[in-house]
């Protein structure tokens, strides 16, 4: 029985062009100097189409394609975008199961259907020469008709299909029909993790050549030795489309500089060269460029190269344009140098993603990711896991990223870690024509990009013999980059991953994995985490231990954060609140739910907190303090190719975080790449105050104005807490405060002061009421805390302990509360209690001594003694609940972005202020969020400066949020949280890392909170309006 083509491996395409660089044909010589991208011979056919979904492509009406088809009953539809998020059928996401029962090469007879139509319009000066029309992008298989004429087939839906279409199209009016296939047998390729959309999700255009033309040009630059004067090497493939042979043409090439100069070559052409009817013919020449400005991520410095084609008269046939970046790629001694430098990549995993859009990403949104990326010290991609759009490309060459690019090809599903079954594509020769054909045209549309350094063969797809049949035809075509694969990793032989790439690459390792490759004897190759430090959510943690191996060990070269962007699609309530959808929330099924939800940036582009600690880790300047009495820092250049010269170096001493006691600029530095320099700073020890922490604080920031961020944006800082000998602050005497009075009941205590009362409730054996002045300040708590919302790092791993040990079921018993101290200006009440799980194991003791003052003070020492035998805890602490008035958040701790144990390095300390609402950070999937360490008091006070203080004998952590801890474990979006009309305040002894547990290893066991036997102390107090919470932190009261 005969296949269709779409569930046949053997066919991927019919009549399509072969691969080649993206052409753009100018009309005259100075637009193409310039790279005006204006030309009569080129038109985008974006915009409206009519459309028609059918259940399956068999149910297309006959003669959809016809030109005098009547489609008054169709849609319309926009192009490019996906059919699923413009109102038909539904968006499906899976990480790596297929969406239907896998029956490779087989697909569903249900198989969803787009027909698209529209008219264009053929310029008569196009007739008589070659005519093209291209899809930048069709997921995942098309047939297309021109004036109802079948003119060809194509997959592979992330790069473009280019038909010749002169002999279909007629001067004027002409209809271009296309059918699409949701499913095909490349379907079975390209299950990367993200959503399963389908459509027209990239450029339509039109471009027209004479029929000798300019098909494909290859550009390379090789440099002598001493990386100064390089060779530029041009091949051009000239193809004779035409009925006759065409003798005497000539080709030229033109080199300009940056600045738009034209640098002088000789013998840059090709002379008297004759190219038969329907057949290539290849022209090579090379000129030698002395001293180019080099390109690299940190000096994207890029020329111009215009080719024109003259005709044996002279006159020009086509011209082409393109930029050139001089830059070489070399191994040596397990590390990977650009131009002679070696190079660590600070990278990041992105997809094609829009929350409104899809797959189609507008460049002014491209434009806007590149830019941060770079504000937050990123300097490289992997086009996770397919060719991204050739915008993006561009955009990388001209602000200066280094890219993975990486070809469209994913068996997840089939063949994941293990074995997979001995006819997957990988082992099959049935397979072997559709991955070489999407590793080839990668190559082929990409390799003139400077910004490309490595080809990668796929992503998660087996190994096996099509794999190295891939690696080898790049090898032998293009010899100046490296090939990179994961999967072959899993798969070694005699304990050696495949002598056919270049590099060792792995992900998600534990530290001690990543060391055992960095040190494995006989092996010399680079070792990169293609995907590591998993940023599902609230995560990113231990970021700090990663790049410590990375600088440790020369053979590791950096790595690839999974992964950039949330894919969330936007949707609406009712009351139309946006909202971030995720796997399941179309009906989808089968789903994975939120595991699309692991960007680095919201959908709309917004950073998450966890860039930050990105920016401090990857930034590419290391400071240390050498002598802090005489002022001595070491400043270390972790650039690849530029000194220091670019920056501006501020310094500041700080008293507590706040007060700039000493301040200035630096001399401008010079130190070269991989140098180090000793600064002297003038500064001089202050005056030191009781009970006063002083910090240094040293910044580097843009001396210029860069295509990516403004004059003064911070590159790279430190903070140093100085360790000065400072004079303790006077104990109080409680017998110089104000008398208390004393009442109590069988129910409850009852302390009053001169502006404050205390009321005890001895059967929950907490405060029930704590009023100062009028205003009361809190109505629950302190009590003991265990639990947090999991995040989604702690969902596969710590969170199924924790509920398997009834963390989140804990209840109170055998409370005993009694009054054991009773003096003129000061109580002590102690409280013991039990707390059990009502549904696991878990068993705690506390205890409590509450201290308090007729200042107001309540000294609280809490002891937690969990039994023994149980797993990590979430956090301990105490949490209580505030009126909303007080909603005003002062702290004095790291911020101002949400911190955490193993993710703190970004964030400096200092004094911090800001709403209680905008404390809460609004992952997608909710879970635990806002937290805050290295707290030294914290404060919640209404807009009359009225409230509470809590100081830390010991750093603490804190939190506060409208909502309560259940309210963010129960929501699964953020439109199900409602603010309650009370402030939940959270002040931990230590909350449990992060980690990248959502994939890959969990949070490290130095960063857990283990079930040990904890005792901490803090004091509250309340604030008045001209109550100065610096100073009274200072107080030492006992």
């Amino acid at each position: 029985m005969k296949r269709v083509d779409w569930e046949n491996p053997r066919i991927f395409e019919r009549n399509r062009m072969p691969g080649h660089v993206p052409l753009f044909p100018y009309a005259d010589f100075a637009r193409a100097q310039t790279r005006d991208k204006i030309s009569p011979w080129y038109k985008l056919i974006n915009g409206t189409w009519d459309f028609l979904l059918v259940d399956a492509p068999e149910r297309a009406p006959e003669g959809f394609y016809l030109p005098d088809f009547d489609t008054a009953n169709w849609h319309t539809i926009r192009v490019p975008g996906n059919w699923q998020l413009q109102g038909f059928d539904r968006p499906i996401y899976t990480n790596a199961q297929f969406p239907f029962e896998p029956n490779y090469p087989r697909v569903p007879q249900e198989n969803p259907t787009g027909l698209y139509r529209r008219t264009f319009t053929v310029d008569p000066e196009w007739i008589g020469r070659r005519i093209f029309i291209g899809f930048g992008g069709v997921d995942s298989a098309f047939y297309l008709w021109i004036n109802g004429k079948p003119v060809g087939y194509s997959q592979d839906s992330r790069l473009p299909a280019e038909f010749d279409v002169t002999e279909y199209v007629q001067p004027g009016e002409n209809t271009a029909a296309l059918m699409v296939l949701r499913w095909s047998d490349g379907t079975y390729l390209e299950d990367q993790d993200m959503w399963w959309l389908s459509g027209i999700h990239r450029d339509v255009y039109l471009y027209t050549t004479p029929n000798v033309y300019i098909q494909d040009y290859f550009i390379k630059t090789l440099f002598d030795a001493e990386y100064r004067d390089a060779v530029l090497d041009v091949e051009v493939k000239i193809t004779n489309a035409g009925a006759a042979s065409a003798e005497g043409c000539s080709l030229v090439g033109y080199l300009y500089d940056p600045e738009g100069q034209q640098v002088e070559l000789e013998n840059f052409h090709a002379v008297d060269l004759k190219v038969k009817a329907g057949q290539n013919r290849i022209a090579a020449f090379k000129a030698d460029v002395a001293s180019p400005l080099k390109w690299s991520a940190e000096t994207p410095q890029l020329y111009t190269l215009v080719l024109v084609l003259h005709d044996h008269n002279g006159m020009p046939l086509h011209i082409e344009s393109s930029r050139v970046g001089f830059r070489q790629i070399d191994v040596k001694d397990g590390r990977i140098l650009v131009n002679g430098n070696p190079v660590i990549f600070r990278g990041v995993n992105r997809h094609d993603h829009h929350d409104e859009f899809g797959k189609y990403v507008p460049y002014e949104d491209m434009v806007a990711e590149i830019k941060l990326m770079k504000r937050f010290n990123f300097n490289a991609v992997r086009t996770a896991h397919y060719p991204n759009d050739p915008k993006w490309y561009e955009l990388c060459d001209e602000y200066g990223i280094y890219l993975i690019d990486e070809a469209n090809i994913e068996t997840h599903g089939i063949a994941q870690v293990g074995p997979g079954p001995a006819d997957d594509p990988a082992n099959s020769p049935e397979w072997l024509g559709a991955f070489l054909d999407r590793v080839s045209r990668m190559v082929l549309r990409d390799k003139n990009h400077p910004s490309v350094l490595i080809w990668s063969l796929g992503n998660e797809a087996g190994f096996g013999p099509n794999h190295e049949a891939c690696a080898g035809w790049i090898h032998g075509y293009d010899p100046t980059r490296l090939v990179h694969y994961e999967g072959a990793l899993r798969r070694r032989k005699n304990g050696k991953v495949a002598s056919c790439l270049d590099m060792i690459s792995t992900m998600y390792p534990s530290l001690e994995f990543l060391e055992q490759l960095a040190t494995e004897p006989g092996e010399d190759r680079p070792v990169v985490m293609c995907e590591f430090a998993h940023s599902m959510g609230n995560s990113t943690g231990n970021l700090v231990e990663y790049w410590e191996l990375v600088h440790k060990y020369p053979r590791l070269v950096g790595g690839f954060i999974w992964d950039w962007i949330d894919q969330g699609l936007k949707r609406y309530t009712e009351d139309g609140e946006a909202w971030w959808a995720y796997g399941g929330d179309f009906g989808d099924e089968p789903n994975d739910g939120p595991f699309c939800i692991n960007g680095l940036i919201w959908p709309d582009r917004t950073p998450h907190p966890a860039m930050w600690e990105c920016r401090k880790v990857f930034q590419p300047i290391k400071i240390e303090l050498i002598d802090q009495e005489q002022g001595i820092i070491e400043v270390t250049n972790l650039h690849e190719a530029v000194d220091l010269s670019g920056y501006d170096l501020f310094w500041e001493l700080k008293a507590d975080g706040g007060q700039v006691l000493q301040s200035g600029q630096l001399k401008t530095l010079y130190t070269k790449p991989g140098q180090t320099e000793r600064v002297n700073l003038p500064m001089t020890k202050p005056l030191l105050k009781p009970g006063t922490e002083y910090f240094l604080y040293i910044s580097f920031c843009l001396k210029h104005d860069a295509k990516w961020a403004d004059k003064g944006h911070e590159v790279a800082w430190e903070q140093f807490e100085l360790k000065y000998n400072v004079p303790a602050p006077a104990v109080l005497d409680p017998a110089d405060l104000p008398e208390l009075k004393v009442e109590e009941n069988e129910f409850q205590f009852e302390i009053t002061g001169s502006s404050f009362k205390v009321v005890f409730d001895r059967k929950r054996g907490q405060i029930s009421s704590y009023v100062f002045n009028g205003h009361e300040l809190f109505n629950a708590g302190p009590h003991v805390n265990i639990w947090r919302a999991p995040t989604d790092n702690d969902a596969p791993k710590l969170a199924r302990q924790w509920y398997e040990a009834g963390y989140d079921r804990l209840k109170l018993s055998e409370v005993n509360c009694e009054l054991t101290l009773v003096e003129p200006t000061a109580v002590q009440i102690e409280v013991t209690a039990c707390a059990d799980s009502t549904s696991g194991p878990a068993r705690f003791a506390y205890y409590y001594q509450y201290r308090i003052y007729g200042s107001g003070d309540i000294v609280l020492t809490t002891t937690v003694q969990p039994d023994l035998n149980l797993p990590t805890l979430p956090r301990i602490g105490l949490q209580m609940n505030l009126p909303s008035e007080y909603q005003v958040m002062t702290w004095f701790g790291r911020g101002p972005q949400e911190n955490y144990w193993d993710r703190k390095a970004g964030y400096p300390v200092g004094i911090y202020q800001g709403l209680v609402q905008d404390q809460y950070v609004p992952y997608i999937h909710p879970q635990e969020n806002g937290n805050k360490t290295d707290i030294r008091w914290v404060a919640l006070t209404n807009h009359d400066q009225i409230g509470l203080l809590v100081v830390g004998q010991s750093l603490v952590e804190t939190s506060a949020h409208f909502h309560t801890t259940d309210d963010f474990e129960k929501a699964k979006h953020t439109y199900e949280l409602k603010p309650r009309d009370y402030i939940v305040f959270n002040v931990d002894y230590r909350q449990t890392g992060l980690g990248g547990g959502s994939c890959g290893p969990m949070t490290l066991p130095k960063y857990q909170v283990r079930p040990e036997r904890v005792s901490f102390t803090v004091r509250l107090r309340p604030l008045g309006p001209d109550d100065n919470p610096i100073a009274l932190s200072k107080q030492v009261i006992y």
